[in-house]
């Protein structure tokens, strides 16, 4: 083990013993944002560290590997270890997948680690806050689905404090457990749907705060498993409520530490947003390259339930349906709530967060080298537009399916140099051809509403 290694390893044993922890989650997750983990006694951390926890890939979830592939060993980052307060003799620690030796370009860790450090040749850095939307649910004897809390019925149920109050003892946890973790919880709420909750912590590089939405589902799935419900980041849990959403909050900063958003004093800004230069074309990049970029931000047939047009009265949508830009307004997909971030609101709770801000990245860095000009600034309600008068305004409509998002993937070589490369070409065509296939499975199957709608029409 190198002396590098061996420092990082005394380093974690020191503090799991001060800890208390016992056991070690060595975590990575595969394409579809699945937490995969061994379960490594603190007596074994030596050879963790050394040499990683074996992985089959094939077995784990797209990964890029077949049966007949070498194991997986996941290598730990030292920087991620966090003691998990719900089990606080376990701790997780987020892994860099390799293959032979060589870090696994199929990892979205990796894609997103490799995304990162060519940022840095230009002196910056990626900034970035997810607001992680989940419903509380409860299965039913005949397999459907309905929220947990009874008496969660109202029809504007949203920040409503009753239904804030009957949840208490599970949010309270959670925040509790969140600041235990040193990620500064500073706000929980009702959403907009029937058993839907929102719970906030404080902005961090990207990277870091993908690993720890990644805690965070673990988290929210363990609590919920204990109270006998189900948690769900699923975007569309329910037809006639609002799904679930994670919006990006995104901003470049300088090597050291200095925010690149924010207009300099004096300096023009000719859309009167506070912006930079930087960040309008950044945006431009994300408007400019929104086809395929849905495809990443929201990877599943069901995520195209939760898009669509039309006022949100909660059992509609806050989801945006248009590539469109502007203010403080919740219809489009870029909002700028403050002149120091955009506020990308195309993802959803399925999106695998690695590579969600690796493409926002490639995207909007491909608005700012070509100078993109993200459009007028939009300050209509977009969902009481019909589709004509939104094209008028020069603004597309973002893909109605999986399949639509991820054909135009296929086609964006933005994302295919974000992404990056693998043995076997790029992971832009892997991941594009992993979501047809979803796709196209679920479109075969025959569901109850064809057969209601179709069975005695004809």
């Amino acid at each position: 083990m190198p002396d590098d290694r061996t420092a990082r390893t005394d380093e974690i044993r020191a503090r799991a013993e001060a800890d208390g922890v016992e056991f070690i989650y060595a975590m990575f997750v595969e394409m579809h944002g699945k937490p995969c983990a061994k379960l490594v006694p603190i007596q074994a951390l030596d050879a963790l560290m050394a040499d990683g926890a074996g992985f089959a890939g094939f077995a784990a979830g797209p990964m890029g590997q077949d049966p007949s592939s070498p194991d997986i060993l996941a290598l730990p980052d030292p920087d991620s270890y966090t003691q998990l307060p719900w089990q606080p003799n376990v701790a997780a620690m987020q892994c860099d997948p390799t293959v032979e030796g060589e870090l696994w370009p199929f990892a979205p860790r990796v894609i997103l680690k490799r995304a990162l450090a060519k940022l840095a040749e230009r002196d910056m850095v990626l900034m970035g806050g997810v607001e992680a939307e989940y419903s509380m649910v409860q299965r039913n004897d005949d397999g459907s689905l309905s929220v947990a809390d009874e008496r969660d019925v109202d029809q504007l149920p949203c920040y409503d404090a009753r239904s804030l109050t009957r949840m208490l003892g599970h949010l309270t946890e959670v925040s509790s457990h969140m600041n235990a973790m040193g990620w500064g919880n500073y706000a929980n709420d009702h959403e907009d749907a029937n058993g839907q909750f929102e719970q906030n912590w404080q902005f961090a590089d990207a990277l870091t705060t993908s690993d720890r939405l990644i805690i965070f589902r673990l988290m929210i799935h363990t609590l919920a498993h204990r109270r006998g419900h189900y948690a769900t980041f699923m975007p569309k849990p329910f037809g006639d409520k609002t799904g679930n959403g994670l919006h990006a909050h995104l901003s470049l900063w300088s090597g050291e530490g200095k925010p690149l958003f924010p207009n300099a004093e004096g300096a023009p800004d000719p859309k009167g947003l506070g912006l930079s230069e930087l960040a309008y074309t950044f945006a431009g990049g994300l408007i400019d390259n929104a086809q395929g970029l849905a495809a990443v931000a929201c990877p599943i047939v069901n995520s195209y339930k939760r898009m669509g047009v039309g006022a949100p009265t909660s059992g509609a949508t806050w989801a945006p349906a248009y590539a469109a830009f502007g203010g403080n307004n919740r219809t489009q997909m870029i909002r700028v709530p403050e002149p120091d971030r955009l506020e990308v609101r195309l993802g959803d709770g399925a999106a695998n967060p690695y590579l969600m801000f690796a493409a926002m990245l490639s995207c909007g860095l491909d608005g700012v080298d070509r100078g993109v000009d993200p459009g007028d600034v939009n300050t209509a309600n977009l969902f009481a537009l019909n589709r004509n008068e939104v094209a008028a305004r020069g603004i597309a409509t973002l893909p109605p399916t999986l399949l639509h998002a991820a054909e135009a993937l296929a086609e964006n070589e933005v994302l295919k140099d974000g992404l990056g490369m693998t043995p076997d070409g790029p992971y832009r065509d892997y991941f594009s051809q992993v979501k047809r296939d979803e796709f196209m499975k679920h479109h075969h199957q025959v569901t109850q509403a064809e057969v209601d709608l179709y069975l005695t029409m004809f």
